[in-house]
């Protein structure tokens, strides 16, 4: 029998692409992260917690989503292999989270707390660096994301969703995508199938262009 291996990233060559890492830290964070699974549905978070951990996706996808005035789901990120995965303002502040955080699909996480985290800044210059960073990042991952709502259409939304998930079709429903895009399911709907058209047309044209000698 064949052992199936599966691709997964690794929390250290994700930082240390971020920041050089001296070994001393390399050491802490292969000493001090823990690696566990989660099952589809799980939530890693609900409002009124308070984020304690810095998550690393070695495998799967979640999202992150709140629950409006009427009751309805609004998806606010998804994240994949690769990516860290946290509620940026309750980690950072250690305040009560306002939005979920679920596990799309089963995954791999790989984490560290936020005394750990702390500790690498007070220990280490780069990672203090690091944390900087990281937390740049995350707010203007934010501000685009609010600048994208409001000034792109639905179709460049759905596009510009399809390049960063491509094999978001079989990760997560229609439901919580048409959330994260700010439409509705209908309005999703008729993109998908505008685009299909548009790749139908693109083929034919491509098999009815006589070959050139």
């Amino acid at each position: 029998m064949h052992k199936q291996i599966i691709d997964e990233a690794d929390l250290l060559e994700t930082l240390s692409f971020i920041v050089p890492l001296p070994a001393p830290l390399q050491n802490r964070v292969n000493q001090e992260a823990i690696i566990e699974n989660f099952s589809r549905k799980h939530l890693l978070l609900r409002p009124g917690e308070i984020a304690r951990r810095l998550y690393f996706i070695r495998s799967g996808f979640l999202r992150a989503f709140f629950v409006d005035e009427n009751g309805k789901e609004c998806t606010t990120w998804f994240m994949s292999k690769g990516d860290l995965m946290i509620s940026v303002y309750s980690f950072f502040t250690q305040n009560p989270a306002h939005e979920y955080i679920e596990v799309l699909q089963d995954c791999k996480l790989q984490s560290i707390s936020w005394q750990q985290l702390n500790a690498y800044y007070a220990d280490f210059p780069q990672g203090n660096l690091l944390g900087r960073i990281m937390t740049q990042k995350y707010y203007i991952m934010s501000e685009e994301r609010a600048i994208f709502l409001r000034t792109q259409t639905p179709i460049l939304r759905y596009e510009k969703l399809l390049e960063q998930h491509p094999d978001i079709q079989q990760q997560t429903s229609q439901t919580n995508i048409a959330s994260y895009l700010g439409i509705s399911r209908e309005t999703l709907s008729r993109i998908r199938r505008k685009k299909l058209r548009m790749c139908h047309q693109t083929q034919n044209t491509k098999n009815s262009t006589p070959a050139i000698n």
